[in-house]
């Protein structure tokens, strides 16, 4: 069971905002994230921290009585609000500050005094948001149902470039993308009670000994523990 009260919303152009608080007499929490090429943007208390993509699964602690309001941007979307390529993040917890420097700073003021702090931050990044860039999502859409080579040819681009494009877009090379969203989809399907056959046949796994490796190298623990 979890706590904080972790709540998701539906946050157009975004891949969703959400919050979550523990309770100031309760004992403190360690959420482990696991990897979805995602990039989060989160308040509290001490100021706004960008977090991800990861590669691996990663603790995330809440202490009694903190708060916090975050934006999670959808895998590509987020170094062109944030000002860097998105391996500069890859695995990170990086104060916003060494980023933005004083606006940053005064964006952790803003969401503080606001009386909806989630609707504060999601308006201040969306702000800095342009129009999507049709390349990034067809590597997404392209990456999560077939080959690199397949990807790279249909956007015209060689496996080299494919990779660059990838890493500074998503944070991870093509192969890992393909890993992360694969996974993702997976842990959807499990979720939704399907058996883990079937879920390891429909996310495209050779067989389930192959699901089951790959969710202890990214998560860290045995699917069944993990659900």
């Amino acid at each position: 069971m979890n706590p904080t009260g972790y709540r998701e919303y539906r946050t157009p152009g975004l891949a969703c905002s959400w919050t979550a608080a523990l309770p100031p007499g309760a004992e403190p929490f360690v959420q482990r994230v696991l990897p979805d090429g995602c990039v989060d943007v989160i308040w509290a208390g001490g100021g706004i921290v960008v977090a991800g993509p990861d590669t691996g699964p990663m603790p995330a602690v809440m202490r009694p009585g903190e708060e916090i309001a975050a934006v999670r941007f959808a895998p590509g979307a987020a170094p062109p609000v944030l000002g860097v390529p998105a391996d500069a993040l890859r695995d990170g917890r990086v104060p916003l500050r060494e980023l933005w420097g004083g606006e940053a700073d005064r964006l952790a003021e803003a969401v503080a005094a606001a009386n909806d702090r989630r609707a504060a931050l999601v308006a201040a990044l969306r702000a800095r948001m342009g129009p999507a860039d049709p390349l990034v999502a067809a590597m997404a859409g392209g990456l999560a149902e077939g080959s690199v080579r397949a990807v790279a040819d249909a956007l015209g681009m060689g496996e080299r470039q494919l990779r660059r494009r990838s890493v500074a877009a998503f944070g991870y090379g093509p192969k890992t993308l393909q890993r992360v969203l694969r996974f993702q989809r997976a842990l959807g399907l499990a979720r939704a009670g399907g058996p883990l056959a079937e879920v390891a046949y429909a996310a495209g796994y050779a067989d389930q000994a192959h699901f089951a490796h790959e969710v202890r190298a990214l998560a860290g623990e045995p699917v069944r523990n993990l659900l």
